[in-house]
C-alpha cells in the first residue's frame, strides 16, 4: 500500500514539472512574437546607451579673438642684485659690531671697527716724524735761499752750492717720505672703520668681537669672508639657465615677468640683463639674468621663482583655454544640446590659452569640462 502511495506522489510531480515547463516556452513565445514581428526594427546598442545613461553635465565656454602671446617658462634662482663681503684692508682684531644680522643699515652707517690703539700710536709716531721731517726741510730751504742769493753774486764756489743743494733735495725727500708714513697710518684707521657703501640689509655674521681679521685669507671653499655680508635687495637678480632652443629667441632688454608663490601668486615686471652668448660647458645652458623691481621688499632673496619670456604675440586670434583641447586635435562643442566633435588647427599657446586656426568659428560653444569620455551626438546639460 505504501508504495503505491509513493508512485502516485512521484507521478504528480512529474506531471506538474512538465505544465511549468510548457506554459514558460509559451510564456517567451508570447514575448519574443511583438519584438520581432512585421515592421519592427532591431534597437541601436549605442542609441540604447546614450538614452539610458541621460545628459552629462558640462560647463562651457564661447571661442573668442583676443591677444594671445607664446611665453617661455623658467625656473631661476633669486638673489638680491648687489651683494658685497665688508672687509678691512689692514688686518687687526675686530673690537666692536655696531649691526645685527636682518638688520637695515643706510649708506655710511658704521658697521664694525677693529682695535684702534696700536694704529692710533703708529699715527701718533709717524705725526712726530712728520714734524721733524718739516723742521729740517724748512731749515735747508732757508740755507738754500741764502745760498741761491750768494751765488748769483759770485760769492760762493760752485762745489758749496752744490752741498747745500743736496741738503735741501735730501730734507725734501724725507719730508715726503715722512707725509707717506702719516697718509698710510690714517688710512689705516680710516679702513679699520667699516661703514656701508650703500643702502641694504645685513645679510650674515661672518665673524666675533675679537677675532684677529687678515684680508688676505678668505673663510675657506664656500665660505663667507670678512666681517658682515651687506645686500641691497631694492631690486632682485634671477638666475635663469635656458636651453639651446630658446636662447636665440631671447633678446637683451626684452622684458620679462617674475611669478612667485607666497600664499598667493603674485606676477613682478622685469627687464633681461644678462644674455650670455657662451653655454655652460657641463649643463650646455645659457645663463639668462632677469632684473626685478623690489622697491617693496616683498619678493625675498634665496628663494626660487618662475620667469616668463614672451617671445612673440598674435591680435585678435582665436583661442580657447587649453584644457578644451583634447589630445591636441579636436573639440566638442554644443548644438541642439548635443556634443558635437570638431576637428581642430591650432596655433600660439601660452599658460591658459591657446590658439585655433581652423575648426571653429568665433561664438562656437566649447565644452571646457565634462568633455573627458564623450562620443559624437551624446546629450549634454550645460552647468549653469
Amino acid at each position: 500500500m505504501k508504495r503505491k502511495i509513493d508512485y502516485e506522489t512521484k507521478r504528480s510531480i512529474n506531471m506538474n514539472s512538465q505544465r511549468s515547463a510548457i506554459l514558460f516556452l509559451l510564456a517567451g513565445l508570447i514575448v519574443a512574437v511583438p519584438a520581432c514581428g512585421p515592421g519592427k526594427k532591431a534597437a541601436d546598442p549605442a542609441a540604447a546607451a546614450l538614452e539610458s545613461a541621460g545628459a552629462t553635465v558640462v560647463t562651457v565656454v564661447s571661442a573668442a579673438r583676443r591677444t594671445i602671446s607664446e611665453k617661455l617658462t623658467y625656473t631661476g634662482v633669486l638673489e638680491a642684485w648687489r651683494k658685497i663681503n665688508i672687509t678691512p684692508e689692514t688686518g687687526g682684531k675686530l673690537a666692536r659690531i655696531h649691526v645685527e644680522e636682518g638688520q637695515r643699515v643706510a649708506q655710511d652707517q658704521l658697521l664694525a671697527e677693529l682695535d684702534s690703539e696700536a694704529i692710533g700710536l703708529q699715527l701718533k709716531q709717524a705725526e712726530a716724524g712728520l714734524a721733524v721731517a718739516d723742521a729740517n726741510f724748512q731749515n735747508a730751504a732757508r740755507n738754500k735761499d741764502r745760498m741761491d742769493r750768494l751765488a748769483a753774486e759770485k760769492a760762493v764756489s760752485d762745489q758749496q752750492y752744490e752741498q747745500v743743494k743736496l741738503g735741501y733735495d735730501a730734507a725734501k725727500a724725507q719730508l715726503e717720505q715722512a707725509q707717506a708714513g702719516v697718509n698710510l697710518a690714517r688710512h689705516a684707521r680710516d679702513t679699520g672703520i667699516m661703514k656701508a657703501p650703500w643702502s641694504g640689509i645685513v645679510a650674515s655674521k661672518n665673524a666675533q668681537v675679537g677675532d684677529v681679521l687678515n684680508p688676505m685669507m678668505g673663510g675657506g671653499y664656500g665660505a663667507p669672508t670678512g666681517v658682515l655680508t651687506l645686500m641691497d635687495d631694492s631690486r632682485i637678480k634671477v638666475l635663469v639657465e635656458v636651453s639651446p632652443g630658446d636662447i636665440g629667441r631671447l633678446q637683451k632688454g626684452r622684458p620679462a615677468l617674475l611669478r612667485v608663490v607666497n600664499g598667493e601668486i603674485k606676477d613682478h615686471p622685469g627687464t633681461i640683463s644678462v644674455l650670455n652668448p657662451t653655454a655652460d660647458p657641463m649643463s650646455k645652458k645659457f645663463r639668462v639674468e632677469v632684473l626685478v623691481d623690489n622697491a617693496d621688499r616683498t619678493i625675498r632673496p634665496g628663494t626660487f621663482g618662475s620667469i616668463l619670456f614672451e617671445v612673440q604675440s598674435h591680435q585678435n586670434a582665436l583661442s580657447v583655454p587649453q584644457k578644451s583641447i583634447l589630445n591636441d586635435k579636436f573639440v566638442f562643442i554644443v548644438e541642439n544640446g548635443k556634443a558635437v566633435r570638431r576637428e581642430v588647427a591650432l596655433g600660439l599657446r601660452n599658460t591658459t590659452m591657446v590658439e585655433v586656426l581652423s575648426g571653429l568659428r568665433e561664438g562656437d560653444v566649447v565644452i571646457l569640462e565634462g568633455n573627458y569620455g564623450l562620443i559624437e551626438g551624446s546629450a549634454v546639460e550645460i552647468k549653469k
